[in-house]
């Protein structure tokens, strides 16, 4: 038996990791600009985080949602406390996709609709629901070919006007700012009338901070720079630093009601205590704010450059787009200069660095692009390459 393939993979095998940095085998160290996908939030390795997860598994790891588990209290007021949403409650899952079906789920529970409204080019999953509003047909199967699921154009408030108040839908569901896409940020004006359209429909709004929240932006929730609520916010990434965990944060409005939401692993003792020491160095580090400092600074160095035709972003969660493909670059940056990075589509750098980024990091970073930038003129607007 071997894994199936169903992944395109780098020719590197990372070894170990500290702070922003991963190491191979042979112990070259790379630079990680990408965090495995915003996932990493407090860096690599974090003395607190390993520490208190040990502790833990040397206790109990895991026992079924049966029993009564007090860190799932501590974390959940944890969690109230840094987000702002204390009288919401919480319920905990495995990922990201199973965190946004929870939402669908009790979108539709709660108002008795079918209808799932979402945005061009957004992701929110590969699981049944989530696929069904992810716009990108290729993943769909014809299984998923769900008649409830419609999109409407992102940053744009006439058309979603429209659909909402002609047709009676359970859930919006929305990411501030998009990942998959291209790091493309609502606007605050956007958000705000997204919500005062959804509190006069009575639709559900879902808001997917999956991989823009959890301090990435410089508050909590990158929604929260806009000054809204949702009625249902999900959470994974970041949350647990690398071991698989999810949350769905649910308004106080919406009653639970026991046996509509289960899960076996979920909220388990171990995925718990590495979340709770996340939040814990989030606070005691001040991350939130040093993802504000470095993400400016960073974005600000990047519009100033030669060569990149936009600059998109909030915080550390930035997009750098070029007129050409990006794909020779991304692999000179990360053969010749040790630099992971990620993207978006053909054209876009995705950058997701750990929370404790440093402007030190930053300019290594740079002066990296700078030196790929003006080594040819291979991404400027007039020129085209070929894979070699």
């Amino acid at each position: 038996m071997k894994p199936f393939p169903v992944f395109e993979k780098l020719a590197i095998q990372i070894d170990r990791a500290v702070g922003c940095f991963v190491y191979d085998q042979s112990g070259q160290a790379y630079l990680d600009m990408y965090g495995g996908h915003a996932v990493i939030a407090v860096g690599h390795t974090h003395p607190h985080v390993v520490d208190s997860t040990l502790r833990q598994l040397n206790k109990i790891g895991f026992y079924s949602n049966t029993i009564y588990n007090d860190l799932q209290n501590k974390l959940a007021d944890q969690l109230g406390l840094i987000s702002g949403y204390v009288d919401y409650g919480v319920f905990f899952s495995n990922s990201g996709a199973e965190a946004n079906e929870n939402a669908l789920k009790l979108a539709s529970f709660v108002t008795g609709r079918k209808k799932v409204l979402s945005f061009s080019n957004a992701f929110h999953g590969r699981t049944s629901g989530t696929v069904s509003a992810t716009d990108i047909t290729s993943i769909r199967a014809a299984v998923n070919d769900n008649r409830h699921y419609f999109f409407t154009p992102f940053n744009e408030p006439s058309s979603l006007r429209k659909q909402l108040e002609t047709e009676e839908y359970c859930a919006l569901i929305m990411e501030p700012i998009q990942g998959v896409g291209g790091i493309h940020v609502a606007s605050a004006a956007f958000l705000q009338e997204i919500r005062q359209i959804c509190t006069t429909t009575g639709t559900m709004l879902i808001l997917d901070e999956i991989q823009s929240g959890y301090g990435r932006t410089g508050k909590f929730f990158a929604h929260q720079h806009a000054g809204i609520k949702g009625d249902l916010i999900t959470v994974a990434k970041g949350i647990a630093n690398g071991l698989p965990m999810a949350a769905t944060l649910i308004s106080p409005d919406i009653t639970p009601v026991m046996g509509q939401l289960g899960t076996t692993f979920g909220g388990n003792h171990l995925a718990c205590a590495a979340a709770i020491a996340v939040l814990e160095v989030i606070r005691d580090e001040k991350l939130m704010d040093n993802a504000a400092k470095i993400g400016t600074f960073l974005m600000e160095e990047l519009q100033g450059m030669t060569g990149i035709a936009e600059v998109r972003g909030r915080g550390l969660m930035i997009g750098v787009e070029f007129d050409t493909d990006i794909r020779q670059l991304r692999h000179e940056l990360l053969f010749g200069e040790k630099i992971f990075t990620g993207y978006a589509g053909a054209y876009t750098l995705r950058l997701l660095p750990p929370l404790c980024f440093t402007k030190k990091h930053a300019q290594i970073f740079l002066r990296s692009l700078k030196k790929l930038l003006l080594k040819n003129d291979q991404y400027s607007p007039h020129h085209s390459y070929q894979m070699q």
